[in-house]
């Protein structure tokens, strides 16, 4: 559960496969913990996850994130997770360099919360299918998702693999629309929206 959090904020601005080379990196150290993070020097959480990009802020924001566990919850996860959703949310949105994407996806994946993630994937895809407008805002997106589903964590963990999957094989800068398996969702949407 920690590791997906750690991603969670190594994923800002890079791709996963270079967040795996820097989880990687700190399970080879030893560190992919919250008391072996703790125990590490800024410096030397940033030089761990250097393939991350922005390794310097990265390693920032990890920090402040760990002292967030262990001020609040002793560096427990699972005391984290009993703390019901909304609050939770709040309280991560207020750590250093964590919004609402991170914040979610570490409700999600982290503690298993029934809380949709929007990504820029959930953005493009539904933008372009006139569902929502370009300059739609975050909360707007999630609302949308949120009150059309079933609050349920696998439901939503899946829905959001399967926005990503489309976004990476098919709704690229130049979209693959011709074999779009979302072709004519905009129908459906109307209806519902």
């Amino acid at each position: 559960m920690f590791e997906m959090m750690v991603g969670a904020i190594l994923t800002q601005n890079t791709s996963w496969r270079n967040v795996e080379k820097a989880i990687d990196s700190l399970k080879r150290g030893g560190v992919l913990t919250p008391g072996g993070m703790r125990q590490l020097k800024t410096s030397a959480l940033a030089s761990m996850i250097r393939p991350s990009g922005y390794y310097r802020i990265k390693a920032d924001r990890l920090m402040a994130f760990v002292d967030f566990l262990w001020e609040n919850y002793e560096g427990k996860v699972k005391k984290m997770g009993k703390e019901p959703v909304n609050e939770l949310r709040e309280r991560l949105l207020k750590v250093k360099g964590i919004g609402p994407e991170t914040a979610d996806s570490i409700l999600l994946y982290g503690v298993r919360k029934p809380v949709f993630v929007v990504d820029a994937y959930t953005k493009r895809i539904f933008s372009r299918h006139g569902i929502i407008s370009e300059k739609a805002s975050y909360d707007h997106i999630q609302r949308l998702f949120s009150d059309h589903l079933p609050h349920d964590e696998k439901l939503f963990n899946e829905y959001h693999a399967l926005i990503v999957q489309v976004g990476k094989a098919l709704c690229k800068k130049t979209p693959k629309c011709g074999i779009c398996p979302l072709k004519g969702i905009e129908q459906s949407a109307k209806r519902i929206v």
